[in-house]
């Protein structure tokens, strides 16, 4: 069964593209067929590929009613597709808006393709339009990359309400995963402080009817690793960069969880406790 995974946190800067990638990758090396889709105008998915503009981008695929999936994608490694964004897509909300079916339009495409893959990643824009709209009904789990700031955990709980109403109408079967914590300082008190506050806002949502009931920190954070920001600019993913880096382990790990998580979340994965440091 195809695990179809949105990424998205509407605030920028979170590490939403480098998680994308490098778990796609990771996912990918454990044999693992993936489709990833970059439905963000800022095109950065195809340029940490190393992928050049393909003839035909995510936004033909959403404009033209007869351009299917199979014309838009393209080989970015091994077991790996790739459907490129443009920075045209930024117009596509606009264009889209008058169509009745707008906010299905990517399930609709993606429909006929499902079974030839293990997983489906879908990087978002960050913000909460028509485009992610359709990435959301289009997906049956969602993963929250985030960093461990304060104002960070306040926009994952109003994106967890907008989820909210998305299921309520839009799709029922939407669930949240996990959240990745991306760039991650585990010894720092703030750090400490926010993943015991997002533990709790989830373990108190444990009994509820919510999207995120079963929702999880994903293991393992992470760390904070200056390989994993210098690889989209050789247009490589971790794996192809520095394979034995932090950055590189953190994220095969990340994938191993994110496999053992059904789609309903059921097998937490506990966050390691922090090691104390002499100065925070």
């Amino acid at each position: 069964m195809t695990r179809v995974i949105a990424i998205l946190n509407q605030k920028g800067g979170v590490g939403k593209t480098t998680t994308t990638v490098n778990l796609a990758a990771a996912l990918a090396e454990m044999g693992n067929r993936i489709l990833v889709i970059d439905l963000d105008p800022q095109t950065h998915l195809g340029l940490h590929f190393g992928v050049e503009d393909a003839a035909t981008s995510v936004y033909d695929l959403l404009i033209d009613d007869e351009v299917p999936i199979t014309d838009a994608r393209i080989k970015a490694r091994k077991n790996i597709d790739l459907v490129t964004s443009e920075v045209d897509l930024a117009a596509a909300e606009s264009e889209l808006a008058a169509k009745t079916d707008r906010h299905d339009l990517l399930s609709k495409k993606l429909a006929p393709v499902l079974g030839e893959y293990d997983f489906v990643i879908i990087d978002c824009p960050p913000s909460l339009g028509l485009l992610t709209i359709n990435a959301l009904a289009a997906a049956e789990e969602l993963i929250v990359p985030m960093q461990t700031h304060f104002l960070a955990l306040q926009g994952v709980s109003r994106l967890f309400e907008t989820v909210s109403l998305l299921v309520g109408g839009l799709n029922p079967k939407l669930r949240v995963t996990g959240v990745v914590l991306c760039m991650h300082e585990r010894n720092t008190k703030l750090a400490r402080e926010v993943v015991d506050d997002l533990q709790g806002f989830f373990d108190a949502s444990r009994d509820q009817d919510v999207p995120w009931k079963n929702c999880v920190i994903l293991d393992p954070p992470i760390r904070r690793n200056v390989k994993l920001a210098e690889a989209p600019s050789f247009g490589q993913t971790i794996f192809d960069y520095e394979p034995e880096c932090a950055g590189a382990k953190d994220y095969k790990k990340l994938a191993e969880s994110v496999v053992e998580c059904a789609a309903q979340n059921t097998k937490p994965v506990e966050e390691p406790e922090p090691q104390p440091l002499g100065n925070e």
